[in-house]
């Protein structure tokens, strides 16, 4: 009799939250009250916000594989156990809205992801209001970060990658000069291209320096008239900020006319699929792009980046996925996110405060070493981060250059 009048009473504070706030669902109320943890002062929950099942699924699990590793090799922090918790968005952007108030409810310390800028853009207003530090690891999109003061990233924006290639085309290939192919009407590859195009003017002082700006309009199939115009040019880098099967187009077009120019691109070249779309013609020197996890040799172990938490990634990686196994950006960069967010919550000494833990995460003395090298943020949440330069050779993604922020 006592069992059911406590039910009973339960089932009226229920009825009665679900009145009062209009938003909050059963399953929440459930989630927060009758599934509670009965200690939850021995644990600490992290929340994973990712779209588990649905069309992004597939591309999400390299993300919450990286995670996962991540908390089997640091499962505790600040003397508690440390659990993840699950909200699937679907792959939808209404259901990103209910999973993330769902997983609001259950009060985790950090919450991390989503795959696609898209879902964390639609959780962004509920983190906000309920001060809960959000963590997204391969979003691009500046907006995820911008006017959002709890969110935060762990990989650069689109913008940003294009400085990154053009520190590379001044100090490692040396040259003064470079082309740009890109699609026309698309406000990212812009942005890309433009920082891209600033820094090496500002550089060398030389407002002509890009010698060949060509546009296309997205899904062409013949490049020949951008290429010959490019090859005219005599210029030997060019940026291909643009989506991914026209690069490869338009690489294995101009390895077809036999010209000798590296293209530059962004982290999806990164890709084993990438790599396969290429004609047997197209050279290893003929490629050069942003990733986030260098790759084995020299540029890397010689990196101020090399650390003793890249090699326990690595190490955890290959026990679990088998020694020729390799990680991909986004499984390093999951396992730093989930380091940054235990990182924090170690500092604050809390997992309860988020604006404390936000507020490490914001200081400018904050830095970490993680799997992919150095890693702290801007006022704004973007990182100022350890990136590198890879190719493709022998099959592998192998690193040419290592960027180094200035600490």
């Amino acid at each position: 009799m006592k069992k059911i009048k406590i039910l009973a009473a339960v089932m009226v504070l229920a009825v009665t939250a679900m009145s009062l706030t209009g938003c909050i669902t059963f399953d929440n109320f459930k989630a927060a009250f009758i599934d509670k943890p009965q200690d939850k002062q021995a644990i600490i929950q992290i929340g994973i916000f990712e779209p588990i099942t649905g069309a992004d699924s597939v591309e999400a699990e390299a993300e919450i594989r990286g995670i996962q590793l991540a908390n089997s090799v640091h499962p505790n922090v600040d003397g508690k156990a440390i659990q993840l918790v699950f909200a699937d968005n679907k792959s939808d952007i209404d259901a990103a809205e209910t999973a993330v108030q769902t997983l609001i409810v259950k009060q985790p310390a950090v919450i991390l992801g989503s795959y696609q800028s898209v879902y964390s853009l639609a959780a962004a207003p509920y983190i906000e209001d309920a001060k809960i530090p959000a963590i997204a690891i391969t979003n691009s999109n500046p907006l995820v970060t911008k006017n959002h003061d709890f969110y935060f990233r762990v990989c650069y924006v689109d913008s940003y990658q294009g400085d990154i290639l053009a520190d590379y085309v001044l100090n490692q290939r040396h040259e003064k000069t470079a082309g740009v192919l890109l699609p026309s009407r698309d406000e990212a590859a812009q942005a890309m291209a433009s920082e891209f195009m600033n820094r090496i003017k500002e550089t060398t002082g030389n407002e002509d320096a890009i010698l060949a700006y060509e546009e296309y309009k997205a899904g062409t199939k013949d490049f020949s008239e951008q290429l010959d115009i490019i090859k005219a040019s005599r210029v030997k880098t060019v940026i291909l900020p643009g989506e991914v099967k026209d690069s490869i187009n338009i690489i294995n077009q101009a390895a077809e006319k036999g010209m000798s120019v590296q293209f530059l691109g962004g982290p999806e070249w990164n890709e084993a699929s990438f790599a396969k779309a290429l004609n047997d013609k197209v050279k290893s020197e003929s490629l050069a792009f942003v990733s986030f996890f260098g790759s084995e040799g020299k540029v890397v172990e010689q990196s101020e980046s090399v650390s003793e938490e890249r090699e326990k990634f690595l190490k955890a990686y290959s026990d679990m996925y088998g020694e020729d196994s390799v990680p991909s950006d986004a499984v390093a960069l999951g396992y730093d996110a989930y380091l940054v967010a235990i990182d924090a919550i170690g500092k604050a000494h809390t997992a309860t405060d988020g604006e404390a833990i936000a507020d490490i995460l914001r200081s400018p003395k904050y830095s970490f070493d993680g799997a992919s090298g150095y890693i702290n943020f801007s006022s704004i949440g973007d990182p100022i981060k350890t990136a590198y330069i890879n190719t493709w050779q022998y099959g592998q993604p192998t690193t040419i250059y290592t960027y180094e922020p200035v600490r």
